[in-house]
């Protein structure tokens, strides 16, 4: 949760009664409690609105100490796709499961089902390739073996380092950073 998400409910605002005294639009706001820095003037106006310093926004998330069974379901959700990585529907479809059954919906656990999601997508691409290589210019077998492969030996490097970053301290930066839910 955002610092501005935390602040704007202490006062009882909507985002949109928040865009309104601030003259930030809403979903600037929106992006801004999503993870987003806010900068120069909607920083200052977000400041005044809320009364609180600008410094209050330096680091926009709540320090993840406070928020423990987040972070570790976070960490689970990410790592719940790496048995099935070489399964690409269930690598969304196990993560998705836990995401709604332990109503982790936050913008972490999006980013990592939304890079699940591409991922797939690039895997069905790359695979109608391997068709199209073998079928139209003969490619041999051990060259069409190697792009699956390094499709899910990428996955799980991606997988793994996401856990790694999700295991920090510091607040975690998971690339790519991809967010289309």
């Amino acid at each position: 949760m955002s610092k501005l998400t935390v602040q704007r409910e202490k006062l009882h605002l909507t985002q949109e009664e928040l865009a309104e005294k601030s003259g930030i639009s809403v979903r600037t706001i929106q992006r801004i409690e999503s993870g987003q820095e806010p900068k120069g003037f909607t920083r200052r106006a977000l400041a005044k609105a809320l009364e609180v310093e600008e410094s209050y926004f330096e680091e926009n998330k709540i320090p993840e100490t406070e928020n423990q069974p987040t972070r570790r379901w976070n960490k689970i959700i990410n790592l719940s796709a790496l048995p099935f990585i070489w399964l690409p529907p269930l690598n969304i479809l196990v993560p998705l499961a836990l995401f709604f059954w332990k109503r982790q919906i936050n913008p972490i656990t999006k980013k990592l089902l939304s890079i699940q999601i591409i991922w797939t997508l690039v895997g069905v691409v790359l695979f109608v390739v391997v068709l199209i290589l073998t079928d139209w210019f003969g490619v041999e077998s051990n060259a069409k073996k190697l792009i699956p492969v390094l499709w899910i030996g990428l996955n799980g490097f991606v997988i793994i380092r996401n856990a790694l970053v999700l295991g920090k301290e510091a607040p975690s930066r998971i690339l790519p950073n991809i967010n289309i839910l």
